[in-house]
């Protein structure tokens, strides 16, 4: 075992959830070695090409990345971790949303876009790819998709924008990317759908915080109304020019929303979450050219902050 590889009994946790073999073949590589590989990645920002050899052909391991972050292995992964943590009452429900800006590599720049279908006479369009069309797997929500690979333009840039929920103990509980010019306000619904903590008996998964927490980024009517339906008791500071233009209407302006200050404090469980996120170097700076691939890398990321917590 390496310096930050996973430990033996870290290792024991997911074990039973992962996939036995793709079904098309015979079993896979020792999963351990492989994933050991991948979180190395994850850690250190290496090149794929580059992995020490204890860990296997690289594109094994690579590959290995490249279908759980497509095919939802890499998101089951800790939402079963999660299912343990909140049996045993580990979780903190007052958690906190906020986002972070990731800066993109020059390797992040240059992912093949779908093949146009050839045309032909008469309008009629090819039912068939063109010779050069890359078959890509099917792609998890919130990851990108065709034309939006979670990058785009910000003034530093090429930039892509990680959204995440954390619970009171700093542990991502959902995590969404889209390009780092998107605000924040317009992926809050998306976080909160993605928390779904499994019961390990009988019922639903839980979905529904005590409390949250989070900025001024989120205080305008469409988050608080998404709120207010779901019954969520929420501390969200008002804007200064919201505020004025509600005292502006007088009593028109109806009453002030609810501050807790003391609630407002305990916000900072995400930013410590973020940061616990960006000391793997391949976070800090995304390398990834798909954006379903960044997240799986995010959320492998995630999966040992669950384990070593």
């Amino acid at each position: 075992m390496g310096r930050g590889d996973p430990s033996d009994a870290e290792w024991e946790r997911p074990r039973p959830f992962l996939p036995v073999s793709n079904g098309r073949c015979r079993r896979w590589r020792d999963h351990r070695q492989v994933i050991d590989g991948i979180l190395h990645r994850v850690r250190t920002g290496v090149r794929w090409r580059d992995l020490p050899e204890r860990f296997g052909p690289w594109m094994t391991v690579y590959a290995r990345h490249r279908l759980w972050s497509a095919d939802g292995t890499w998101e089951r992964v800790p939402r079963q971790v999660q299912a343990e943590a909140d049996a045993a009452g580990e979780i903190d429900w007052d958690i906190s949303v906020d986002s972070t800006v990731v800066r993109a590599h020059q390797h992040a720049a240059g992912a093949r876009r779908p093949a146009a279908s050839p045309r032909f006479k008469g309008g009629h369009e090819g039912r068939t790819p063109g010779r050069d069309a890359v078959a890509e797997p099917s792609r998890p929500p919130g990851g990108g998709g065709a034309g939006d690979e979670g990058s785009g333009r910000s003034r530093g840039g090429f930039t892509s924008k990680i959204h995440l929920s954390a619970d009171g103990r700093c542990r991502p509980l959902s995590l969404v990317v889209t390009p780092g010019q998107r605000a924040d306000c317009t992926r809050f619904k998306s976080v909160l759908e993605k928390i779904r903590v499994p019961r390990l008996g009988p019922g639903r998964p839980r979905k529904k915080p005590d409390s949250l927490a989070a900025d001024k980024a989120y205080s305008n009517g469409l988050c608080r109304d998404h709120l207010r339906r779901r019954g969520m008791r929420h501390t969200i500071p008002e804007k200064t020019d919201s505020q004025a233009a509600r005292q502006r209407k007088g009593s028109r302006g109806g009453r002030p929303p609810g501050y807790d200050e003391e609630r407002y404090k305990k916000r900072n469980t995400v930013e410590r979450a973020v940061n616990r996120l960006k000391q793997s170097r391949a976070i800090a700076t995304r390398y990834d050219k798909r954006g379903y691939l960044f997240l799986g890398t995010v959320t492998a990321a995630a999966v040992v902050i669950w384990l070593r917590a």
